[in-house]
């Protein structure tokens, strides 16, 4: 392992509406070396409930890492992601856009409101699967992320 390598499993936060891609995410996850946890959202308002530990989510850990789709019922991914990263608790969260829209507008405006990577999910289920595991090799095994106690 080197010294870039996280060494306890991390939490992502996956918000995503549609059950059988929240399933490829679980499964592509499932074979990893650490068992970094997965927890979903499956709409923005209660994505931003978790954030911020309110109604159900009280006792929500921080993620180390969000998956953010931008189709969303409620509160749309952009509203999510402008509320992250505007939020001074929340905003050095990485933010990756997980998205079936490939329209340029959104990749644009992703990046205004400061998404940390654009990914437009494939359509082909083995790719799909690929696209997280490598989401997760990057992000939580190359990077280095801030420690919570260093969000503020």
């Amino acid at each position: 392992m080197n010294s870039y390598q996280q060494v306890k499993p991390a939490v992502m936060l996956l918000v995503e509406d549609n059950p059988g891609d929240v399933d490829l995410a679980r499964e592509a996850l499932a074979d990893s070396k650490i068992h970094n946890q997965l927890l979903v959202v499956d709409d923005g308002v209660k994505a931003m409930e978790f954030l911020r530990r309110e109604g159900p989510y009280t006792s929500a850990p921080r993620p180390d890492l969000i998956l953010l789709d931008l189709n969303l019922p409620r509160k749309d991914g952009r509203e999510v992601l402008a509320e992250i990263k505007s939020d001074d608790n929340l905003r050095r969260i990485p933010v990756v856009i997980l998205t079936s829209s490939k329209a340029e507008k959104d990749i644009l405006q992703s990046y205004n409101l400061h998404a940390n990577c654009y990914i437009s999910k494939p359509i082909d289920l083995n790719q799909f699967m690929l696209v997280v595991k490598s989401i997760e090799s990057f992000w939580l095994s190359m990077v280095v992320l801030p420690p919570h106690d260093m969000m503020r």
